[in-house]
């Protein structure tokens, strides 16, 4: 096996033993394997790594990559090649989907000619999402088929399956992945690379197939019904669905629910008392396998993470083929988030009878307590500036605001001592809700929107603001880069997925050319022109009832950071004249730099480990007390920012 520090690009050379990967990267290389030729795919955790990963090998294997500006263009990118015959995937979390439901719906009905797989990594528990949905839903809604891995490893060999059942029937499928599953490291088994991926197909004309009128659509869903027959055919076979122990009690359990049943059964030694039936194929359930095993048994106890997707359609089953069957479920495991010991272990102490006992916690008594870590912004970040001066003012004015938020970094407005987002629902949802707000209220809506989420949804509730005329401020915040998920390149960095140069998408260019009257770039560390701007912009809405737009452009303090050391260039350090310092606590409370603490007389002191050099608060200190250590070179350090 490799070593630890091994990534994607590191096995590319290697097409047999183990490597120890990261689970999206495992995706990723089964995709390899089987043969990919087009990934694209919107950033978004826990799915970023596997288009990431796949970038880097990109131009060495001679696929196809890019970040798309949204889900739903990703989806008809990749959508796009499987029906021209070049095997194609498209990721996306589990959110994502929803913006990309439109054409999955319709590719059921379509069909493909190479494999397609989407990739939906949901996010039990919600550790960086808005919602806990389960995508397997959208299996049934849509009768797209749906895979789930357990570990890491099997959801490489399983993607590489669904590339082979996708072609065969010609119809995409939906690999359903989780946190857990994306950001784990397993030594991941691997196999040859194709030496000739197929890159480019032709797209051949058959319009009873590829337009959907109605009449060519209704001909299509009477072939999707007949094909699902099939599908529930072919999973009874397959090899990714295991049958283990024996008995007339069935623990049907899938993905990482999986593990844990296992692990329990193991280690409290009661594996004759149960039949354990993992499932891969989750939908549709593998019908002559299930009957099989449903037929056999008194009562079912199905595990699963979130919804109860299987269990709904276990009981289908039994109901329609008028078995005799108790099935349990969420009823002894309750519905939401991550599966966990705890839950399967008292389950299984209900379902059999048992008396298994918890694992005893572990004694943390004599270990110190580690000191809360709220999320803030970074160091540096361009945020905070905006955020305080923007607050600070609509105090002072006394404006009637709602801060409409959006998805991204900057979402951490939230938090004290800003509080400059009211609302955050989904990406692009600061303008739309802006909308109603501007025309169902009196208040003033504030939209704040990053650089990313403006190219992935802002433009047409934009577009909507200035066609009703919606009186709002937009703040559009460019840090020139996706940052929240990892720093991937947007339209708006001139960088593509692989490192190419192409043509940068300036936001004011396009919201210019919208025909919004009001457009606005500035820096947000130049307080006193945001002040400005934006007191003009509240004038502006208010006289005209039209939308206003400032963009607000500095780089992400972590890129700018890294240009500068790449360089050689000497990071400025800032310290606090304590002579001057009077402790009023702006600094540390109020404008809220991690980087700066009270000590002895709520005097402020800077730490320089922390410290990035921004000199943002250099003009939020009332007294001038903060000052660089020493003279550096301002007009080179600035350059890193832009």
């Amino acid at each position: 096996m490799l070593g630890f520090n091994l990534r994607l690009k590191d096995t590319l050379k290697l097409s047999s033993g183990r490597a120890l990967l990261l689970g999206n990267e495992a995706i990723a290389r089964g995709a390899i394997e089987a043969g990919i030729g087009v990934a694209a795919a919107y950033p978004g955790t826990p799915s970023s790594e596997i288009i990431g990963s796949l970038s880097t090998v990109a131009n060495e294997l001679g696929i196809y990559v890019e970040w798309s500006t949204n889900e739903k263009v990703a989806f008809e990118v990749a959508y796009a090649a499987a029906i021209s015959g070049v095997r194609a995937l498209t990721a996306m979390k589990h959110v994502g989907l929803n913006v990309a439901a439109d054409p999955l719906m319709s590719s059921a009905y379509t069909g493909v000619e190479a494999g397609f797989v989407i990739v939906t990594a949901d996010d039990p528990y919600m550790w960086s999402s808005q919602n806990e949905q389960d995508n397997r839903w959208y299996g049934l809604h849509a009768f797209i088929p749906v895979l789930e891995p357990s570990n890491p490893n099997e959801a490489k060999k399983l993607i590489m399956y669904a590339y082979e059942i996708s072609e065969k029937f010609k119809h995409p499928i939906i690999l359903r992945s989780t946190t857990r599953i994306s950001h784990s490291r397993m030594p991941i088994e691997l196999g040859p690379i194709p030496k000739n991926i197929r890159r480019e197909g032709v797209f051949s004309r058959d319009r009873k197939r590829f337009v959907l009128v109605p009449v060519n659509a209704r001909r299509n869903k009477e072939k999707i019904v007949r094909l699902w027959e099939e599908f529930k055919k072919e999973f009874s076979n397959s090899l990714f669905n295991l049958v283990e122990g024996d008995g007339r009690k069935v623990i049907v359990a899938s993905g990482t629910s999986y593990t844990y049943v296992k692990e329990a059964i193991t280690t409290y030694g009661i594996s004759n008392k149960v039949k354990i039936l993992k499932l891969s194929t989750v939908v549709p359930l593998p019908k002559d396998l299930m009957l099989k095993h449903l037929s056999e048994a008194d009562e079912v106890l199905v595990v699963e993470e979130v919804d109860p997707v299987i269990e709904f359609q276990i009981k289908e089953l039994i109901v329609s083929e008028g078995l005799n069957v108790r099935v349990h479920g969420k009823d002894l495991l309750g519905m939401p988030f991550e599966m966990n010991m705890a839950r399967v272990i008292k389950a299984l102490n209900k379902f059999l009878g048992a008396q298994l006992n918890l694992p005893e916690p572990i004694d943390l008594s004599d270990v110190p307590k580690v000191p809360p870590r709220p999320p803030t912004l970074c160091p540096g970040c361009p945020y905070r500036p905006l955020y305080y001066k923007l607050k600070a003012i609509n105090q002072r004015e006394g404006l009637d605001i709602i801060y409409s938020g959006d998805i991204g970094c900057y979402s951490l407005g939230v938090n004290p001592p800003f509080e400059t987002q009211d609302i955050i629902i989904e990406m692009g949802g600061s303008i739309g809700l802006a909308n109603g707000f501007a025309h169902a209220t009196k208040q003033m809506p504030i939209a704040i929107i990053g650089d990313s989420t403006f190219f992935h949804a802002g433009l047409p509730p934009l577009v909507n603001a200035l066609y009703n005329n919606a009186p709002m401020v937009v703040i559009v915040l460019d840090n020139l880069t996706t940052a929240m998920t990892g720093h991937q390149p947007h339209p708006g960095t001139g960088v593509t997925a692989t490192g190419k140069p192409t043509r940068r998408v300036l936001i004011e260019d396009i919201v210019r050319g919208m025909g919004i009257e009001f457009v606005k770039v500035i820096d947000p560390f130049n307080m006193k022109e945001f002040e400005e701007t934006y007191l003009n912009a509240i004038k502006y809405v208010k006289e005209k009832g039209k939308p206003a737009v400032i963009v607000s452009r500095r780089s992400c303090a972590l890129i700018a950071v890294s240009k500068a050391l790449r360089s050689g260039f000497e990071l400025p350090k800032y310290v606090v004249d304590r002579e001057r310092c009077i402790g009023c606590g702006i600094c540390y409370n109020v404008f809220a730099c991690p980087a700066i603490r009270p000590t002895e007389g709520k005097k402020a002191s800077i730490d320089p480990e922390l410290c990035i050099g921004c000199g943002a608060c250099v003009d939020v200190c009332p007294v001038k007390a903060i000052k660089p250590v020493k003279e550096f070179d301002k007009v080179r350090w600035e350059s890193f920012w832009r």
